[in-house]
């Protein structure tokens, strides 16, 4: 049975080596990630890397084994599990769910998370679009398209976005913004590649990082 910390390491690394900039996945940057110390890091990877969870050389790029993406997958499952049943169920709001989901995804018991599942009716993303890896271990590749590649003229719907930080979807919240949400695009300004925006029922300009953080679906 793997600590906490250890799961938390092995859900950071996936994420880190699942980005396209495999620059990333190094000792630094996991440390960034988790706000630790890089003497820290090494220490947790010797002890990852002896239980083959990872494959680790000192300086060099970090990876994953079979074994650590699989770990890493059930916890990521776990964590978008508790992520839909808390909003779905608990009437919890997507700018609420992951900090709990945080906790709750460290449960041990695969019976739970079987039942889960199926009271859920097999979901398969989460309150934000994220896909959630099924009990095999198979996740759904994420979408790719963001708000920044719609043209002018085009209406789209919300299908994910990039950052699930708080403050960023309490910014969606006070746009009334949210998934499947319908956003037509009227403008992009030249200068800053920024947008002029229809919604249900407000026009808003809104910027270039904010459009790059909005996976979508042309309409």
């Amino acid at each position: 049975m793997l600590s906490k910390t250890e799961e938390d390491y092995l859900k950071t690394l996936f994420h880190l080596v699942a980005d396209d900039d495999e620059s990333k996945a190094g000792t630094n940057q996991l440390a960034t990630e988790l706000s630790v110390k890089p003497a820290s890091v090494n220490s947790m990877l010797k002890k990852l890397k002896d239980k083959q969870l990872v494959d680790y050389q000192k300086y060099g790029r970090l990876s994953l084994t079979s074994q650590g993406r699989e770990a890493a997958l059930r916890l990521i499952r776990k964590h978008r599990l508790w992520e839909t049943f808390l909003y779905q169920s608990l009437g919890f709001s997507w700018d609420e769910v992951h900090e709990v989901a945080e906790q709750l995804e460290h449960v041990q018991s695969e019976k739970l998370i079987e039942r889960l599942d199926r009271f859920l009716n097999f979901p398969e993303t989460d309150p934000h679009g994220d896909p959630i890896p099924n009990a095999a271990g198979v996740m759904a590749a994420k979408p790719i398209t963001t708000l920044a590649a719609v043209p002018i003229g085009c209406t789209c719907r919300i299908t994910g976005v990039k950052d699930d930080s708080t403050l960023f979807l309490q910014y969606l919240n006070g746009l009334g913004l949210h998934l499947d949400a319908r956003i037509t695009v009227l403008d992009i300004i030249p200068f800053d590649q920024s947008m002029r925006i229809q919604t249900a029922d407000h026009e808003w300009q809104v910027s270039d990082k904010f459009c790059r953080h909005i996976f979508v679906d042309i309409l």
